[in-house]
């Protein structure tokens, strides 16, 4: 009966499916030069092959886009800074901004990141988006706009959007140079135009929002117009999972995360393209021409009309519709309401039958305090610099720190939390058959705590509740399943791994990331980059998992009473049990029949 409610918000989602339309195109002609373009791609690529962020290439490479910035009459300035790039340490790094001013303080941001990962001459990312940043700029300066135009061509793009990061963080920068009453109403990035795919548009951030629906429906149609064909967007599904966990490898994310709508063109998937494909002959002239006949459309829309693409929003692209984000919430939110009501009754229930949950709910406390170890311990190896190290921004997948695990690190991670879990085990296993009214309560106590988790996570982010609500209603059935053959246990509890399998084949399968995707989920969360609320959240829905996991297996037994434990705490016994052992070995090398005698002595 409580699932008839889930039909109301799924009636008022189908209800509110609309389609944004796009601003008018703007009244010129595009006059993208895209031999010019391709000349200053070729420039780039060969003169300063290597532009990792910090290394002298790079820096001069920032001098080299300044230099074309100053020959449009431009007046280019730097923004250095320090980051410290995941995997690679402390670097240097260094933006270069130019402001064509126009008749309102209110601007338009053109930006293209300029470094590449080292690993090839970076012809197409993204020499091939710089290359279309400064023919836009000579565009622009040519011909004066209606709002201000600001061109950013940023350091550490490659590496987690660092140049975009500190760019958002700092308004006194923005505001020395924009003026006090100015405010970035759009930002186009364009990054790889010249790949062999068709053109693709991004426009998620780092939080649980995206571009104005407006702004991304003129991208469509300014792209559609140059190329002949719409540009493709990540599917409904890939969608969502980017709201439940918001993450992009480009640079209009951060912007997104400050309500500002951004978005980027590109010729590359949700990963930029492999060191392989990203050199002088792989580059398409005609691509890099289209794309950036597209820009100018966009960005010359924009000057235009740019009032009604203001701010963020939540939703999901099907098609040329879109189906808005706070309808998709009231459906998780509600699709909740039925496990919640479940555990209520089943809470009702066995407090009538007098079940207590004390015994239940100390057996599950030991389970989350062994997570709550294993999680310390993760802090402090990344604190020291053991695990990966760097600023609070996505990993690049083609850096070492993204597919070398540190093994020996891991194995000390996992020695350190087996040692945790043998000090809690003797009072977590079964010393005898456990009471069918004990194992109700188990159940009942990891149900309430995965309610509280649900309701933490929903507070936070409701599209999170994709990643939880598979194992809130599928473990609620175990007990119905308990006299049932043991496959169908197992086939109930594997099913409440579907909400983190999904995240986790997400990163493996779109960012071709392969099994390397746990270690690079582990690696964001030791730069910082998951938030601590959902690190905490996880910790508890792990020990959840293992009480639920320990009745499916019937392994399950209550926290003894206090008549039941030993004389020692888990603690003190298995220390005292480590120095027994150790005094047995000894004398065991000494005599042997003294080494039988003391552990007989012992037991």
């Amino acid at each position: 009966m409580a699932w008839t409610v889930v039909a109301v918000p799924v009636l008022v989602a189908a209800f509110t499916v609309a389609r944004p339309e796009p601003l008018p195109a703007p009244q010129f002609e595009p006059a993208f030069d895209q031999t010019t373009a391709i000349g200053f791609a070729t420039e780039l690529t060969r003169h300063y092959p290597d532009r990792f962020p910090g290394s002298p290439g790079a820096h001069r490479a920032a001098d080299w886009v300044t230099a074309r910035l100053r020959d449009y009459g431009l007046k280019p300035e730097s923004q250095r800074f320090t980051a410290t790039v995941p995997g690679f340490g402390e670097r240097e790094l260094e933006n270069v901004v130019a402001v064509v001013p126009g008749r309102t303080p209110e601007t338009i941001v053109v930006m293209a990141h300029r470094d590449n990962v080292g690993l090839s001459p970076g012809a197409n990312d993204n020499a091939s988006g710089t290359a279309a940043l400064l023919e836009l700029a000579r565009n622009v300066a040519l011909t004066p706009p209606a709002h201000t135009v600001l061109f950013l061509s940023t350091d550490g793009g490659a590496h987690g959007g660092l140049g975009a990061e500190r760019f958002t963080a700092d308004p006194e920068f923005v505001k020395q140079r924009l003026g006090r009453g100015a405010s970035i109403i759009a930002v186009v990035n364009l990054d790889s135009l010249g790949g062999r795919t068709g053109a693709r548009v991004f426009f998620g951030g780092e939080t649980a929002r995206s571009a104005a629906p407006a702004l991304v429906a003129t991208a469509d149609a300014s792209v559609a117009a140059e190329t002949g064909a719409e540009p493709r967007r990540p599917g409904p599904l890939s969608q969502l999972v980017d709201l439940a966990f918001p993450f992009s490898l480009y640079e209009q994310a951060p912007f997104v995360a400050q309500g500002i709508p951004a978005l980027t063109v590109t010729t590359s998937g949700v990963r930029p393209p492999p060191p392989d494909r990203d050199r002088l002959n792989a580059l398409r002239t005609k691509q890099v021409g289209a794309l950036g006949r597209s820009a100018q459309t966009l960005v010359g829309a924009l000057d235009e009309s740019a009032e009604i693409a203001r701010g963020t929003q939540s939703y999901i692209y099907f098609e040329s519709r879109l189906l808005r984000g706070w309808t998709i919430q009231f459906v998780l939110l509600v699709a909740l309401l039925p496990f919640l009501a479940a555990v209520i009754d089943l809470f009702a229930r066995c407090r009538r039958r007098h079940i207590s949950l004390s015994p239940a709910l100390r057996s599950l406390a030991s389970r989350l305090g062994l997570w709550i170890w294993a999680g310390v311990l993760f802090s402090v190896f990344a604190a020291l610099g053991v695990l990966a190290d760097g600023d609070a921004v996505p990993i690049s997948p083609d850096s070492p720190v993204a597919k070398e695990w540190p093994v020996a690190a891991l194995v000390a991670l996992l020695v350190l939390s087996t040692l945790g879990w043998l000090v809690v085990r003797p009072r977590l296993v079964p010393h005898g058959r456990v009471a069918r009214r004990d194992e109700l309560g188990g159940h009942l106590a990891a149900m309430l705590v995965l309610a509280v988790v649900a309701l933490v996570v929903a507070a936070t982010n409701p599209y999170a509740l994709l990643f939880v609500l598979p194992s809130a209603h599928a473990w609620l059935w175990l007990p119905h399943l308990s006299d049932r053959f043991v496959l169908w246990r197992l086939a109930a509890y594997a099913v409440g791994f579907a909400g983190p399998a999904l995240l986790l084949g997400s990163f493996a399968l779109r960012y071709d990331l392969g099994f390397d995707a746990v270690w690079y989920l582990a690696a964001l969360g030791s730069v910082g980059y998951v938030p601590l609320t959902l690190l905490a959240a996880s910790l508890a829905w792990g020990a959840v998992a293992a009480q639920v996991g320990s009745l499916t297996v019937g392994r399950y037994a209550p926290y003894p009473a206090p008549q039941e434990r030993p004389v020692r705490g888990p603690i003190r016994g298995t220390i005292r049990r480590t120095v027994l052992f150790a005094r047995a070995r000894r004398a065991e090398t000494v005599d042997p029949e003294v080494g039988s005698d003391a552990r007989s002595s012992d037991e």
